[in-house]
C-alpha cells in the first residue's frame, strides 16, 4: 500500500500509553507514512506525532473521583471529539478505558462516520456485559488479547478477533534486551544476595493506602526474604512512604520487569501484574483490599460473570494462585499462604505448571503486529 493514513488514537491510562506506542510503531512498519494524533502519554509521544491530552489529566476511577472531576472529564471529552473532528483521520483506534472510549466512539460512528477499532477489549466479561450493545452499534472491530474473550463475544454474537496478549510481547522484548544483567540491577538498586519478595500493591494511591501496610506486614514476617516494591508509573516515592510504617524498603520506579525477573516470589495486587508475574513464572499470592468483608464476596458470586479476579487464573481456566480478596484479605491468610509457596515445593511446582498452561493459552509474541495488520487491511478495503 502508499501508506499516509491518518490516526487518532485514545488511551486514557499508562497501560494503554505502553500498548497504543506498540501498536503504533508496528502500525508504522505496515503503513510507513503514517500520521498521529492522540490523548495518551510520553512513550506514545516518543513514536511520533502530536499529544492532544497526557492520561496524566484523565485517570479518575472510582465512583467519587469521577464525581469530583466531572467537569474536567467532560472539558477532556469535549476537547477529544473536537480533535478528532478537525483532524479528520482515517481511523480512529480506541485503547480500553470505556467510560471515555465508548462515549467518543458513539460520537464518531454518528456524527463524522470515520471507521472506529477498538484495541483492548474493557473487561464486561466480568461485568457490565449491557455494554455489548454499545460495541454492536459503534465499533467496526473488536481486538481482544485475552484467548476466552473470543467465546464470550462469540455468545454474545459479536465477533472479535483475538491477536495475542501485549505483555506476552513485552516480557519476550524485556528478555532478549536484559540477558545477563541480574548483578546489575541488584548493584544499582543496592539490594543484598537475599531471595527477593517482590511487592507490587497496585497503579493508583487509593490501592496502594490500602494494600501495601498488609504486605509489609506479612513481609516482616519473613526476615530470610528481601522485600523490594515495584513503583508504579506515573506515582513517586512520596506516595508510597506513608503506607511503609517507617520501615526503609526500597522502591525501584520504572524497572517492574527487571524485579520479577530476579524475584523469588511476589505480592500482587491484582490486575495486569498478575499476569506479568507468571509470565516470569514468579509464584504469587494475589491479595486485593475491599472494603465490606463478606459482602464483597457474595457480590462478586452471584452478580459477577466470572469466578475468578486474577487473569491467570481467567487464562487458565481454573485457579492457578490463591485470590485473597474481601473478607479473605487478611494479613495471617497472606502469610499462611506465602509460607506454603515457600515451604511446599509440589505446591509451588503445580503453581508454575498452571503458569505455563495459561502462557500456551496466550500463544506466541506479535499481537501488535498482528492488530496494525489487520486495522490497515480493514481500514484499506
Amino acid at each position: 500500500m502508499n501508506g499516509g493514513m491518518k490516526y487518532f488514537i485514545v488511551a486514557g491510562e499508562a497501560s494503554g500509553d505502553l500498548h497504543a506506542s506498540n501498536l503504533m510503531v508496528a502500525l508504522k512498519k505496515q503503513d510507513p507514512a503514517a500520521e498521529f494524533r492522540f490523548f495518551g502519554g510520553d512513550l506514545m509521544r516518543n513514536v511520533g506525532g502530536t499529544l492532544v491530552k497526557h492520561y496524566r489529566e484523565m485517570a479518575y476511577m472510582g465512583v467519587l473521583p469521577v464525581v469530583m472531576h466531572a467537569r474536567t472529564i467532560l472539558r477532556n471529552m469535549k476537547i477529544c471529539r473536537v480533535a478528532i473532528r478537525d483532524y479528520r483521520p482515517d481511523v480512529v483506534i480506541l485503547v480500553d478505558y470505556p467510560g471515555f472510549n465508548l462515549k467518543i466512539a458513539k460520537y464518531v460512528k454518528t456524527k463524522l462516520h470515520h471507521p472506529v477499532y477498538y484495541y483492548i477489549s474493557p473487561k464486561i466479561w466480568a461485568w457490565k456485559k449491557y455494554r455489548i450493545r454499545s460495541f454492536r452499534r459503534y465499533v467496526d472491530r473488536m481486538f481482544c488479547i485475552f484467548p476466552f474473550e473470543e467465546a464470550f463475544f462469540r455468545d454474545l454474537n459479536y465477533p472479535v478477533d483475538y491477536v495475542g496478549n501485549p505483555s506476552v510481547d513485552a516480557v519476550a522484548a524485556y528478555r532478549v534486551q536484559s540477558e545477563g544483567r541480574e548483578a546489575a540491577f541488584r548493584q544499582a538498586n543496592r539490594l543484598t544476595g537475599q531471595p527477593v519478595l517482590a511487592l507490587l500493591a497496585g497503579s493508583r494511591r487509593q490501592e496502594i493506602r490500602k494494600n501495601l501496610p498488609a504486605m509489609i506486614a506479612v513481609a516482616s514476617s519473613f526476615p530470610a526474604l528481601q522485600c523490594v516494591i515495584a513503583g508504579a508509573p506515573g506515582l513517586e516515592r512520596d506516595d508510597y512512604v506513608p503506607s511503609m510504617a517507617g520501615k526503609a524498603i526500597p522502591i525501584v520506579f520504572d524497572q517492574t520487569y527487571a524485579l520479577l525477573a530476579h524475584s523469588h516470589v511476589a505480592l500482587v495486587t491484582s490486575g495486569t501484574a498478575t499476569l506479568e508475574t507468571a509470565l516470569f513464572r514468579v509464584p504469587q499470592v494475589v491479595c486485593y483490599y475491599f472494603g465490606g468483608g463478606w459482602l464483597v464476596n457474595f457480590i462478586f458470586r452471584c452478580f459477577f460473570h466470572t469466578p475468578y479476579i486474577s487473569l491467570v487464573n481467567l487464562i487458565a481456566g481454573r485457579e492457578v494462585v490463591q485470590e485473597l480478596f474481601g473478607a479473605k484479605f487478611t494479613r495471617a491468610r497472606i502469610a499462611a499462604e506465602l509460607e506454603r509457596i515457600l515451604c511446599d515445593p509440589s505446591y509451588r511446582d503445580r503453581m508454575l505448571e498452571g503458569y505455563d498452561e495459561a502462557i500456551r493459552a496466550l500463544g506466541e509474541p506479535g499481537a501488535s503486529q498482528r492488530t496494525a495488520k489487520r486495522i490497515v487491511q480493514k481500514t484499506t478495503i
